[in-house]
């Protein structure tokens, strides 16, 4: 072993290590939490074990439905504002300035209280296929989240795109490739490869998002809380659990981005 090895091996020992206070920091942490589950009361826990069941159901569809429908949209949006023409260029720098510049629970409530509440007023809506969903709030949620969603992580996606080296697609242009083969094969891959430490980002901060869709009726887990909270008059221990599950959530989103971004392999 040499010595840039060794040097590698006692930074990457360094790295490891958890300073002192962050250790008590964590003591003090889980002292607390051992303090809560000994001496709280949690006898109303098995009762509504079910409907946080349900409730946890629902904010993880409201997350992974934004968090899929809104890359989606975030990719064409991210992408037309490094290729596109001015008049789809336009509408994309828009729609992220005004969706970005507004609060989300501003739009959440115009969807849901404004749109949604002149549907029943066009002719036929009622007695249309969709009126069963527009009659319902979580479409209208769905929506404010996927919105949302699409605008952050369009400007994402345009830093992605922008930031792809021009000699890789200069490459690919060398080959013979078309620029639709190009995009499939080197521009969107790297781009999203680029994305993915941002994108693990704004997947937490949608799931912490999520309860705002409470707001509107939605029973997620956030909603199911309250209701505990109504219901028994407590305050601690219904809120802590619901924080626990977010970290265990946050958690998991964090190991699976990681797990993403150590597949991909990095010329070094």
């Amino acid at each position: 072993m040499n010595a840039a090895d060794d040097f590698a091996t006692d930074e990457s020992r360094a790295g490891l290590r958890i300073p002192p206070h962050r250790i008590l920091l964590i003591l003090i942490g889980i002292a607390l939490v051992a303090a809560v589950v000994v001496f709280g009361r949690w006898d109303w826990l098995p009762d509504y074990l079910p409907r946080l069941a349900q409730g946890l159901v629902v904010t993880l569809m409201m997350l992974f439905g934004s968090v899929i429908l809104g890359f989606l949209l975030a990719v064409p949006i991210g992408l037309v504002q490094v290729t596109g023409p001015w008049w789809l260029k336009a509408p994309a720098v828009g729609f992220c300035t005004v969706i970005r510049g507004t609060p989300l629970l501003l739009q959440l409530w115009l969807l849901y209280y404004g749109l949604g509440s002149l549907f029943p007023s066009i002719p036929g809506i009622r007695h249309s296929m969709l009126w069963p969903y527009l009659r319902e709030a979580w479409p209208y949620g769905l929506v404010a989240l996927t919105m949302s969603f699409a605008a952050y992580e369009g400007e994402v996606m345009r830093g992605a795109f922008a930031g792809v080296p021009r000699g890789e697609l200069e490459a690919g242009q060398a080959f013979g490739m078309t620029r639709g083969k190009i995009l499939r094969r080197i521009w969107l891959p790297r781009a999203i490869h680029r994305a993915l430490p941002t994108l693990n980002g704004e997947t937490i901060l949608q799931l912490k998002s999520t309860p705002l869709v409470a707001t509107v009726t939605v029973v997620d887990l956030y909603g199911v809380i309250s209701r505990v909270r109504q219901e028994t008059y407590l305050t601690y221990e219904p809120l802590l659990l619901l924080a626990a599950i977010y970290l265990v959530l946050t958690a998991i989103l964090v190991w699976i981005f990681r797990r993403f971004e150590n597949a991909v392999p990095v010329k070094s």
